[in-house]
């Protein structure tokens, strides 16, 4: 559920006008709703209050844009990190490195060391070699550094296959086997305390049963961790998933009726099959969801820059392209796309594709579409998590603008990039 919707045959978030935002800021725009992004934050942290001691840490990596990080540490969040620079942004908006823990399998030496001296947390080690990594760069600082190590279950989260993670075939985690071994050897270097647990399964999960086996399946191990090891925290990781298809034109209200709806997750479901597993534990447990706070409370905007027919295609060609949203390019994935301004009339099938020379520029194919024309804005739904922050600057393109909505105020929260910063960092060499 999120913000945007129709008023008077014009699409808002919140209280603000969509396209007096592009006039305003210009296109390819992103747009995101900060009452979005405060409810979603506040149904999970609801759902899970029966567990006395929880810890929610957003994936910064799904929309690390400060005024996202700095909104939702002003609701007292922690912050699921996977590199230094993320850590710095979040510090930079005013989150608390104390509830940051470290993810990821590539860790340098120049990371730890950051890390452990700005207080972190934990660290989500995902080998052995990083935990001897870890215990030396703790050595160096004269620090005890607080590790966890990330357990891949085997369990096929049944989700696409570049975003599982909980199996043998993917690179994250230590066989679940091999845990109580892993534990009683890092129990020996001097310089780590083992921490907690931490699992993660896979991104965009739609149903909860695959988190419950998960959940299950690492009890008894968890219980060995805190009886040898004094474990303090179970993570269960992230993956809650989101709708990204339901059709905005007919409103949420008639599709959370439908029988699609009855078996989507949310987080009353989640925790209605977990918490009762999670309770008896005795732990504080982690959360890290990403895409399930921020992917709904943000669109990409863009302008319809011709409309080319062919003999079998209408293209809708825009001037947004893969290198804002690579989400439809690299992952096959489906955005809702609707006009700012409600047309009637017909639809037609079209592609929208973008500007850049690669036939894997598109947001959709043989979408039925109502009839638009040069000039018309289209929003690209769903489009807060992994929207953004996957940008790149192919055929050297500024990276888009950003703007955050609060009830009737608007505020840039990105500045669209000058060009010649694209290059600023380049160099003509003068050959002797």
């Amino acid at each position: 559920m999120h913000d945007f919707r129709y008023v008077n045959g014009r699409l808002f978030c919140e209280g603000v006008a969509v396209e007096a935002l592009a006039r305003e800021h210009g296109t390819p725009l992103y747009v995101y709703s900060h009452r979005t992004l405060t409810r979603h934050y506040q149904m999970l942290a609801r759902a899970l209050a029966p567990i006395e001691d929880t810890l929610i840490c957003y994936a910064a990596k799904a929309n690390s844009n400060l005024a996202v990080l700095g909104a939702f540490a002003g609701l007292g969040s922690g912050f699921d990190i996977v590199s230094a620079g993320e850590l710095r942004r979040i510090m930079a908006a005013g989150g608390d490195p104390r509830k940051c823990v470290f993810a990821g399998v590539g860790k340098t030496e120049e990371e730890i060391e950051f890390a452990l001296r700005r207080g972190i947390y934990c660290f989500n080690a995902e080998s052995e070699p990083e935990l001897a990594r870890i215990n030396r760069v703790a050595a160096r600082l004269r620090k005890v550094a607080p590790v966890a190590v990330r357990v891949n279950p085997n369990i096929d989260a049944g989700t696409h296959h570049k975003i599982t993670t909980g199996t043998y075939e993917n690179k994250f985690g230590i066989a679940f086997e091999e845990i109580p071994g892993v534990y009683a050897r890092a129990a020996r270097l001097p310089n780590l305390r083992l921490r907690g647990l931490q699992m993660h399964i896979g991104s965009q999960l739609t149903e909860v049963r695959p988190f419950e086996l998960a959940v299950r399946k690492a009890i008894p191990l968890i219980l060995e961790l805190k009886a040898r090891h004094g474990i303090e925290f179970f993570s269960v990781g992230g993956g809650i998933g989101i709708v990204y298809q339901p059709a905005l034109a007919s409103g949420p209200e008639g599709w959370w009726r439908s029988a699609a709806a009855r078996r989507i997750i949310t987080p009353e479901r989640y925790a209605a099959r977990l918490v009762p597993l999670l309770q008896p534990l005795g732990l504080r447990i982690l959360f890290e969801p990403g895409r399930f706070l921020v992917g709904n409370a943000g669109v990409l905007v863009v302008r319809v820059e011709y409309v080319k027919r062919t003999g079998t295609k209408n293209f809708v060609i825009v001037d947004g392209a893969m290198n804002d949203l690579i989400r439809p390019a690299f992952y096959d994935s489906y955005h809702e796309i609707a006009p700012l301004r409600r047309k009637s009339g017909g639809s037609i099938a079209s592609d929208v594709v973008g500007p850049i020379c690669e036939s894997g520029d598109y947001f959709a194919k043989d979408r039925p579409l109502p009839r638009v024309g040069e000039g018309d804005y289209l929003a690209l739904m769903s489009a807060g998590a992994y929207g953004s922050v996957m940008g790149s600057n192919y055929n050297t393109r500024p990276l888009a603008a950003e703007v955050m909505v609060r009830g009737r105020q608007s505020a840039v929260a990105r500045v669209r990039q000058p060009a010649a910063r694209i290059w600023e960092g380049e160099r003509l060499p003068r050959w002797a």
